[in-house]
């Protein structure tokens, strides 16, 4: 359509205020709105004055070229002119400051307006509800049908925009029926959508039936509602009456229909919806593109998922680059992800806050503190404006990677904090063994009124196991009860591996036996427990009553029970175990479970068939399997083995001085002198020196180390004292007549 020129000085001398207003309501009604204004511009060059009519058209053209200081000026020109009583550019305004969210500003012209028809109604039901305030949207319906003024549908439309709860929706029902805009297909549309989105897709679904009139757009609410549910069946059936009734899906009927098969994990299904869109010969735009990459990746199909992302060539989007990131990292490719934004950086596309969140989980996830610090730097450099779940994932990345005060500096930066944040923070000085201040923080958490979660609680309990602390782990347990946050497997799991790893077995199996419900994790847990507690074969009879509760075992466990029969010397029920790993569950062992197998027979004396068993398993060569086996030929002797072993060793790592150690004091236990001699002439030829050995105790939450032969501990003179005072207290004693209770006892 030929665009009409505007009024200029030189075509239209001479023109009246009735002229121009014709041809500025022409050109707005044509959508040529900036010849509107070049238009009203001709106009006041020619000294001609705008009147009421001017107006309306002036401030819709600058709503749709989002000029809004130049509908601000005509605003002030309606003033100075006194037009503002005129409804309809009262109207106009209303429904100009409505579109830029003013809403306040439209209220002040919409309560000055004298006569109102349905339009002003309609603009500033339409305000509220874009603004969120759909209970004022509701006052504001109800009123204009109380002063007599009957909605239109676009009323009605502007209503359903907002309407999340069901009781709304079927109130504006009953009103499209009682008005008799039933016929309306912009209207049935959008009630199908809200249903549907209501998670009323059967309602939807009646609705649709009784549409006089059907669009693709009424299809595709029905294929959405459906999708969203997962009823895929549904769904074919959907599509087959979409071709019966000739009616040829676009673009949008597929998308939905690749999301539930992406949040079904059905791959073949995804890539049979992939198959239909291909012969349809649709023109695949970014939306159903990225939808697509989505669901490949959901479904774990990594290099599917490529294919298509790379054939986009230059027509990726921040979405395509964004769903590429996150299920990079969602797949356990957090280095790929990495690579992909940089070549989104490198592209010129800004990424958006939920690709900063994906490539800051990457980062945190190889624990890369480099690579977090130049992406954090990055989003200073861009400066891009940082959401709440994007800070968080800043303090978590940080956090992850052992650098706390970053990760307090990011957390108390922010003006802003949820729940997320808070359990990113104490879960982050958890994980890093700071426990006491990972309780004054998840104080800190409560005073703010901020109720803390499961996450809050397991990353609490797990910080308590790895550091053996079972008085704080108590008073989690206590909380956790006072804030009846149960049932909750994840805590009760979370519970379970606490008091297993404290030592509080009797504990872990009460913890344990209260569970409604155990999942694989949870009988991991109490086995581990059973296990490295030296009560094998409790572990073994929590083992058995697993596999009658039905459920498959794993790699995990099995590597569990397998470390329980080797720290018990159960070593026939270990084999045992081993090989029905295969033969029963036709699980693959990995080489943790064949380490065990090792430790299993090198414990038991039975180096040799330990020996024979690590070069038949092994194709490569391992050295803390040959560590094994070197311990248990210095515990029985067996000189033979432990030469060949002890120098595959050290040719597998000569820069290792652990290895010349732990070589050294096996020739020793054999009394092979030469040999020890030999073995640390070589280590200083080699100028390598043994790191000390450590240990550490936690006390009130707080960890404590010490080295071999260091007296730097600033209470070094207290602790000999002690252990002196100790020492000479324990000679005193007849050690013959102190009584150690056996398993059974105690």
């Amino acid at each position: 359509m030929s665009r009409s020129k505007p009024f200029s000085l030189n075509s239209l001398s001479g023109a009246t205020t009735k002229s121009y207003n014709a041809m500025i309501n022409r050109l707005s009604s044509e959508g040529a709105f900036s010849d509107v204004l070049l238009t009203y511009s001709s106009m006041l060059t020619t000294d001609t004055p705008p009147d009421a009519h001017t107006f309306p058209s002036l401030l819709k053209a600058c709503t749709y070229l989002d000029l809004f200081s130049h509908g601000l000026s005509f605003h002030q020109r309606v003033i100075v002119d006194g037009y503002s009583s005129d409804a309809y550019i009262a109207s106009s305004l209303v429904s100009f400051y409505s579109k830029y969210g003013h809403t306040q500003t439209a209220r002040k012209v919409f309560d000055r307006m004298t006569e109102r028809n349905v339009f002003p109604w309609t603009a500033m039901i339409g305000c509220y509800t874009r603004a969120g305030e759909l209970d004022v949207a509701f006052s504001m319906y109800d009123m204009m049908r109380h002063q007599g003024v009957h909605p239109n549908p676009v009323t009605v439309l502007g209503l359903l925009s907002g309407v999340l709860e069901l009781v709304h929706l079927q109130c504006l029902h009953a009103c499209v029926i009682r008005y008799g805009f039933g016929s309306d297909l912009a209207l049935a549309n959008s009630l199908l959508n809200v249903y549907c989105k209501c998670g009323r897709v059967e309602d939807a679904h009646v609705l649709f039936e009784s549409m006089e009139e059907r669009d693709v757009i009424s299809w595709n609410s029905l294929v959405s509602g459906y999708a969203q549910v997962g009823n895929i069946r549904e769904v074919m059936q959907i599509l087959i009456r979409m071709k019966t009734n000739g009616i040829e899906p676009d673009e949008q009927t597929f998308v939905p229909f690749v999301s539930a098969a992406a949040m079904q994990n059905e791959l073949r299904l995804g890539k049979l919806v992939h198959g239909h869109i291909l012969r349809a010969g649709l023109d695949l735009n970014s939306n159903i593109e990225t939808s697509l990459i989505g669901m490949y990746l959901k479904c774990r199909n990594v290099s599917s998922a490529f294919r298509i992302f790379e054939g986009l060539m230059h027509n990726k989007d921040v979405f395509t680059w964004s769903a590429m990131i996150s299920g990079l990292v969602q797949n356990d490719c957090a280095d790929m992800a990495i690579t992909i934004f940089r070549r989104m950086v490198k592209s010129k596309v800004m990424p958006s806050t939920a690709t900063i969140s994906s490539v800051l989980a990457a980062c945190a996830e190889l624990g890369s503190f480099s690579q977090g610090a130049s992406v954090h730097g990055y989003i200073l450099r861009q400066r891009i404006k940082l959401d709440v779940p994007s800070q968080n994932s800043l303090v978590t990345m940080y956090a992850k990677c052992g650098h706390l005060e970053q990760s307090c500096s990011v957390f108390n930066r922010m003006s802003s904090r949820d729940r997320v944040s808070w359990n990113a923070i104490v879960s982050g000085h958890a994980q890093n063994g700071h426990l006491c201040k990972a309780l004054l923080l998840f104080n800190e958490m409560r005073e703010t009124l901020q109720r803390p979660d499961s996450i809050t609680f397991v990353s609490l309990l797990q910080a308590c196991a790895a550091i053996g602390a079972l008085h704080q782990g108590k008073w989690i347990h206590s909380f956790v009860t006072r804030s009846c946050l149960g049932p909750c497997i994840s805590i009760d799991t979370a519970l379970v591996d606490m008091y297993s790893k404290c030592g509080d077995l009797g504990s872990a199996q009460k913890c344990f036996d209260r569970m409604p419900q155990q999942d694989l994790v949870s009988w991991s847990s109490i086995i581990a427990g059973y296990g490295s507690h030296g009560k094998g074969e409790t572990a073994l009879r929590m083992y058995n009553e697993f596999l009658l509760s039905g459920i498959r075992p794993n790699h995990v466990i099995y590597l569990l029970i397998l470390s329980a029969c080797s720290h018990n010397g159960l070593v026939s029920q270990g084999l045992s175990l081993f090989h029905s790993m295969t033969k029963d569950w036709g699980i693959e062992p990995r080489l943790q479970h064949r380490a065990c197998v090792v430790d299993l027979l090198s414990r038991a004396g039975r180096v040799e068939e330990a020996y024979d068993f690590y070069k038949r398993t092994f194709l490569e060569p391992s050295m803390d399997v040959l560590g094994m086996i070197l311990d248990a030929c210095r515990k029985t002797g067996n000189v033979e083995v432990g030469d060949i072993v002890g120098r595959e060793i050290v040719k597998l790592n000569p820069e290792n001085a652990e290895n010349y150690v732990q070589l050294s004091h096996s020739y020793a236990s054999m009394k092979k002198w030469d040999g020890v001699g030999e073995v640390w002439n070589q280590m200083k030829s080699l100028q390598l020196k043994k790191q000390p050995g450590w240990s550490f105790i936690e006390l009130n939450g707080t960890i404590t180390t010490f080295f071999t032969h260091h007296s730097s501990h600033p209470q070094f003179e207290e602790i000999m004292l002690v252990l002196k005072f100790l020492g000479a207290e324990m000679t005193k004693l007849d050690i013959h007549d102190i009584i150690i209770p056996s398993e059974e006892e105690g």
